[in-house]
């Protein structure tokens, strides 16, 4: 794909009216929702300012790569703006910005599209490609130059040799991948040419690892320069020297980073995820309990929700048995149940615990972790056994990792391979058998006579916190400790909170869909489509479709999904409703516990008060 075809004459603003970085953002957003580019502009102005906030995307000499990667976007695009006078973008050099790149990417942005946003990066760290952009004053000769310079450019990123003896290696990442992950790749080659150094540069960019550094490249290696925003595998990195920095700094300060590696002026690198230095400087970053806790359960979710779906489509067929003697034996329905429970589900546990014990200790936590897990399952120590498996395996292997770091540099390749997971297993089990696993499972079974025994008032309130809690952050800490709950009850046996969840889950986005439909007037025209394609959202089960209007104005639209949410889980709760799949939407309500017709009305009644609340409380388009 060619970049003109992204980079068009009304995307272009060749004089631009602002004064400052804020003012500038909403001049190029303007200009590609203008160009019909975005769904949401609101959505798409708050995911560039994101990125902003990571580090600026003023990266010097001139230019400006503000960038985003989001749903907001309704069609790939880049915007471009100039500013002959200078605009104050905060850049890395702390000079004013003329040139201006706005790239909207949109969420599942396919390969030619990213390729054409890397080669646009690659072209703009060309000096005379700058000022020439600087003197033109047509759209067509902006696009000339950019068509010129991207018809000389490769169309295919060529694999560079494998690196000579005492050269260099480095990977290159930021958080979108489009822009300054090639960016800095390009300024480390450019300088190692000038200076005569063998280099060969790894991009970890939106389209995937490409120039993948090899085992012999990182031997042959004297250093390893790590320019990235966003997580690398380091473990392959263990026992050279490497240099980790910003993304930035590759692009603005490759000579200093070359010099420091081919010197060797780096810490070596120990095999924790960071050097010894970093170790302690980062330690706190890695104690968040959240952040461990998501690893395990997006690793855990497929499992779910595929393992789930199969049992529940095992009920529509009619299992009855397990049991080949029994007359009801489907022999169809219990394969998929087998698959689905026995298989695909009992890797749920196991599958959590490995991933947050990896998420805490890196690579050298899986195998503990999973361990852990699958001693809790089978336990019957169920989903909260596997949480504190976990946690527990993880900070073993930290601790582990401290012991052994006085061995000699000699052994280091022993410590992932033998130490780490003799130990790590040994210890994590055996607290789990002895210590863990018995009261986690009294807990259990308390747990679950407590919420069979709940009266219909506990439930209603129940339902009540379950449904709101899944609509006041769509996808966020919230949602995912409601969701999480619901798996766990699952898991135990029970189902009506699950379907509560579910209910709750799906009101937000079939909520704003219903009033985009009944209160045009409340909504712009691209709300309006957006509207449209929430309605599959939620038939769906996925929640995340109402952030775009939750963002826009939160004050007016956050209640009402809460409320409507709320609705739903306390009717779900009334009519008995039970869910043995975790998600799925319309296309698993044939098999839930109880009423099809109630469980539908309880969601359209959700759906409805969430619609007329967000109508009465929104304001009309000007």
């Amino acid at each position: 794909m060619r970049i003109t075809q992204l980079l068009t004459k009304e995307t272009i603003v060749l004089s631009m009216k602002s004064t400052d970085k804020h003012e500038a953002i909403d001049e190029l957003v303007n200009q590609l929702d203008h160009a019909g580019k975005l769904a949401d502009r609101h959505e798409f102005k708050n995911s560039i300012l994101k990125r902003e906030e990571q580090s600026t995307t003023g990266i010097g000499e001139g230019i400006a790569i503000p960038h985003a990667k989001t749903t907001a976007v309704q069609e790939p695009a880049i915007a471009f703006g100039k500013s002959v006078t200078g605009i104050d973008y905060e850049s890395l050099d702390g000079n004013p910005a003329h040139l201006f790149f706005m790239i909207a990417a949109t969420e599942g942005a396919n390969n030619t599209h990213l390729e054409a946003l890397a080669r646009l990066s690659t072209i703009l760290m060309k000096e005379e490609v700058r000022d020439m952009l600087l003197k033109e004053a047509s759209e067509d000769e902006i696009l000339q130059i950019i068509n010129n310079y991207d018809e000389d450019d490769d169309q295919e990123e060529v694999e560079t040799p494998p690196i000579s003896k005492r050269g260099i290696v480095a990977v290159t990442a930021c958080p979108t991948g489009i822009a300054h992950t090639y960016m800095a790749a390009d300024s480390l080659k450019a300088k190692a040419g000038e200076m005569g150094i063998s280099i060969k540069v790894e991009t970890n960019g939106s389209g995937g690892a490409k120039n993948v550094l090899t085992d012999e490249d990182i031997q042959n290696a004297a250093s390893v320069i790590i320019a990235a925003d966003t997580k690398v595998d380091t473990n392959r990195f263990i026992g050279k020297h490497v240099i980790k920095v910003p993304v930035a700094d590759g692009i603005r300060r490759p000579q200093e980073l070359i010099e420091k590696a081919v010197n060797q002026d780096a810490p070596v690198f120990q095999g924790d995820g960071a050097t010894k230095d970093e170790s302690k400087a980062n330690s706190g970053k890695k104690s968040y309990f959240y952040q461990h806790l998501m690893n395990g359960v997006s690793n855990m979710l497929p499992f779910v929700v595929g393992g789930g779906i199969l049992i529940a489509i095992s009920f529509m067929f009619g299992i009855q048995s397990s049991n080949p003697a029994d007359s009801s034996y489907n022999q169809f329905a219990a394969a998929l149940n087998t698959i689905g429970g026995g298989n695909a589900f009992g890797l749920m546990i196991p599958v959590l615990a490995g991933f947050i014990a990896m998420s805490i200790a890196d690579r050298p936590g899986l195998a503990p972790g999973m361990v852990g897990g699958l001693m809790a399952s089978t336990g019957q120590a169920g989903f909260l056994g596997g949480l504190i498996a976990g946690f527990l395996a993880g900070y073993i292997v930290l601790l582990l990792k401290k012991i052994f770091s006085g061995l000699p540099s000699s052994l280091e390749g022993i410590k992932p391979v033998l130490l780490f997971p003799l130990f790590g297993i040994f210890f994590t089990g055996i607290i789990m058998m002895f210590l863990i696993i018995d009261p986690v499972k009294a807990l259990n079974t308390g747990l679950t006579n407590w919420l069979n025994g709940f009266g219909t008032s506990n439930l209603v309130l129940m339902g009540l916190i379950l449904g709101g809690m899944m609509a006041i952050d769509m996808g966020g800490p919230i949602n995912k400790a409601a969701f999480t709950f619901g798996i766990a009850m699952i898991d135990a046996g029970n189902y009506a909170p699950h379907a509560a969840i579910m209910a709750g889950g799906m009101v937000p986005p079939l909520g704003l869909a219903l009033a985009t439909t009944i209160f045009k007037n409340k909504f712009t025209k691209s709300e309006k489509e957006a509207g449209k394609t929430n309605y599959i959202m939620g038939a769906t089960f996925i929640t995340e479709g109402a952030i775009p209007f939750a963002a826009a104005d939160p004050a007016r639209v956050i209640p009402s999904l809460v409320a409507g949410s709320a609705v739903a889980g306390a009717l779900s709760m009334v009519f008995k409703i039970g869910l043995p799949a975790p998600h799925g939407g319309i296309f698993v309500i044939p098999v839930i516990e109880g009423n099809i017709i109630l469980y539908i009305l309880a969601i359209l009644v959700g759906a409805i008060v969430t619609a007329v609340m967000v109508g009465l409380l929104k304001k009309p388009v000007k």
